[in-house]
């Protein structure tokens, strides 16, 4: 394709990790932000790369951003306040979009809402490109291929492990908090289904320890059914909530009709928002010693494991910003297959998906 790799977001904390990542694998991306006395240090950090000033809101402006061909990756959350109009662009202008949301309803959208259109227009849109959810993607591939024509469902859990705890960035408290009250959804039969968030609970053994996690959707729901013609059910599970996620499980059945009220939703979403501000990103090395852990088993009709991948990876967020790299830049150079809402398997092939991963240290243990 040959087209220019545009970062919008570039200054915010996953943007930054993205960028310096691009920038060490030799690309030259067009840094993208609000405020151009953040964007010029970073740039001239980088090795003086080209700014561009731009508000995400500004709908124009961001389709003027980009044009076929090109590359537009996004860090800019919430995806579901904030995510519409790159989205729409890339879908628009017959170019490749990548994102780094982890918001399930956003998710949909691009599956849904914007994937005919960029199919149309011989675009590319690959949403949840990071940490949410290439690995579960990835997982639960490489399970369906173990497990042969039998398989009809899989079940993946995101898990974290280290000697501290993980600290989270105010774009993902941000999203979290604008989550409440959201629609969830699974595959059910072969379809994508509304299901509220927390609804199942999943238990899997990771690294000889049992781990919980809540139910939650992601692009996987949408994407390992390409790969698997018998599919008929997906899960995916959350587990950074610990020896909580049982607590976390209940509540979040109790409060699902609750939170269907638009009143009662809006209300927990602004006191959420409102402790979100008071936080702040990590700080330089907290976040070293955790690791990222994905399972995936599938499992036939009758619910008999038939086979079971576990991955071991780097901490979320450095795994995201090298994830991200490496999907535009193999897009930019021509390395990204079909059009439309792509998943990561589907997008780029399982084998050069797993080799890349692996080089990225993300790897089966």
């Amino acid at each position: 394709m040959g087209g220019r790799i545009v970062l919008l977001g570039a200054t915010g904390y996953t943007g930054k990790l993205v960028a310096r990542a691009l920038a060490g694998s030799g690309a030259k991306p067009v840094l993208a932000a609000r405020d151009p006395a953040k964007l010029v240090p970073l740039a001239e950090e980088l090795g003086g790369l080209e700014t561009v000033a731009v508000d995400v809101s500004d709908r124009a402006a961001v389709r003027g951003l980009i044009r076929r061909g090109d590359v537009l990756v996004t860090t800019v959350g919430p995806f579901a306040q904030l995510g519409e109009p790159a989205v729409r662009a890339a879908a628009d202008a017959g170019a490749v979009y990548i994102d780094s949301t982890g918001e399930p309803p956003f998710i949909r959208r691009v599956f849904e809402e914007f994937g005919p259109i960029a199919r149309r227009n011989d675009g590319a849109l690959l949403t949840a490109m990071g940490y949410d959810f290439v690995p579960g993607n990835l997982a639960g591939a490489l399970a369906l291929r173990e497990a042969g024509p039998e398989a009809r469902r899989v079940e993946v859990g995101y898990f974290l492990s280290g000697p501290r705890r993980a600290g989270f960035s105010k774009g993902t408290a941000r999203s979290a908090a604008g989550m409440i009250g959201a629609r969830g959804f699974a595959l059910r039969g072969g379809r994508v289904r509304d299901e509220a968030p927390g609804a199942a609970l999943g238990t899997f053994d990771v690294g000889g320890k049992r781990r919980d996690g809540i139910s939650v959707g992601g692009s996987e729901h949408f994407t390992l059914g390409r790969l698997h013609s018998g599919l008929s059910d997906v899960d995916v599970y959350l587990g950074w909530f610990g020896a909580r996620s049982r607590a976390v499980h209940r509540l979040s059945r109790l409060s699902a009709p609750v939170m269907r009220l638009p009143m009662l939703a809006n209300g927990a979403r602004a006191v959420a928002r409102a402790v979100v501000e008071r936080g702040a990103d990590p700080t330089p090395g907290q976040n070293d010693g955790t690791r990222s852990t994905v399972a995936a088993r599938a499992k036939d009709a009758g619910g008999r494991t038939l086979a079971q991948v576990e991955l071991d990876g780097p901490e979320p967020y450095r795994l995201t910003g090298d994830l991200m790299a490496w999907a535009a830049v193999t897009a930019a150079a021509g390395g990204l297959r079909g059009t439309g809402a792509l998943g990561p398997v589907d997008g780029f092939g399982l084998d050069e998906l797993a080799a890349a991963c692996a080089a990225l240290d993300l790897r089966a243990v």
